[in-house]
């Protein structure tokens, strides 16, 4: 069932989500943190509008930034760049303006 490679690469992809956050206690000294807000309508409200984009943009920005990205496709591109360029901004206003 797995052709030219693809258990390998997905097997190297399993292990590199494993072996991430080890690499970077090993680098940093710090474990790697993670907090999930406690705001559920907060909550709902970004999974709601995760799940429009999702549509709209004809995939999830993990499919376009990883899948779409590593087969050089022009869609997944300009999806890749709009995600990235709405999280800077969102970032900078959160932070720096309200």
């Amino acid at each position: 069932p797995y052709r030219d490679g693809a258990f390998l690469s997905r097997f190297g992809f399993v292990i590199g989500l494993v072996a991430a956050p080890f690499l970077v206690l090993a680098v940093t000294g710090e474990p790697v943190r993670q907090t999930v807000s406690s705001d559920v309508p907060l909550m709902l409200a970004a999974g709601l509008i995760v799940g429009f984009g999702s549509v709209w943009g004809n995939g999830c920005t993990s499919g376009h930034g990883v899948c779409g990205l590593s087969r050089l496709s022009k869609r997944s591109f300009v999806a890749t760049a709009i995600f990235m360029g709405v999280a800077v901004v969102a970032v900078f206003v959160t932070r720096h303006v309200i």
